[in-house]
């Protein structure tokens, strides 16, 4: 198994692959699933509760702000996480050269959710969210979605059909329908 290098963590996500490690023994696999799960960004569904929470204004975003932390919110799970120390890393090499891209949410001047993921072309792939207050992660992903939209994304795809994604729009596709989508996005152009 080749070490994770940002050149081959590009390389996999332009062909449909994703990595994650074992979280008791840092051991990396790679997947690539069928059925696909893709966020449609014009399909995002803001519910009435978030609407009001968006309406209070009670949380602020930001964007590549708090890259690391994010990704270690995110690591830091009670039943343990697929987001190695390797991970933080090259992700964050990642970030430092622009391919990877985070989502940051605030309450005041304590980060309380979040999100990250790899960005080629017009493709964004998200790898993980985390809240530490309600709603958070929600706040998240519709910063997010509005920025891939305003920016002429074609393509936000979140791995693998969970019922809180689902409850946001999310849907499963083919595989083989994936791969469409996927190299129409990568072929594209657009600027997080």
């Amino acid at each position: 198994m080749p070490a994770l290098t940002p050149e081959l963590l590009i390389q996999a996500y332009a062909n449909g692959y994703f990595p994650m490690a074992d979280s008791d023994t840092s051991e990396v696999s790679w997947y690539r699933p069928d059925p696909r799960t893709i966020l449609p960004l014009d399909g995002f569904h803001v519910s009435h509760s978030l609407q009001k929470k968006l309406r209070q204004k009670a949380f602020t975003a930001t964007f590549d702000k708090a890259f690391e932390a994010t990704m270690r919110f995110c690591a830091n799970r009670p039943e343990g996480s697929w987001i190695s120390e390797e991970f933080v890393a090259i992700y964050g090499r990642l970030n430092d050269v622009g391919f990877a891209h985070s989502v940051e949410v605030w309450n005041g001047d304590k980060q309380v959710g979040g999100a990250y993921g790899v960005c080629i072309g017009a493709g964004f792939f998200a790898e993980s969210m985390f809240h530490t207050e309600t709603d958070a992660s929600k706040v998240a992903l519709h910063f997010l979605v509005e920025r891939l939209k305003k920016s002429k994304f074609l393509l936000m795809e979140v791995q693998f059909l969970t019922p809180h994604l689902k409850s946001l729009g999310a849907v499963e596709i083919s595989a083989e329908a994936y791969e469409l989508r996927l190299m129409e996005a990568i072929s594209a152009d657009a600027t997080f």
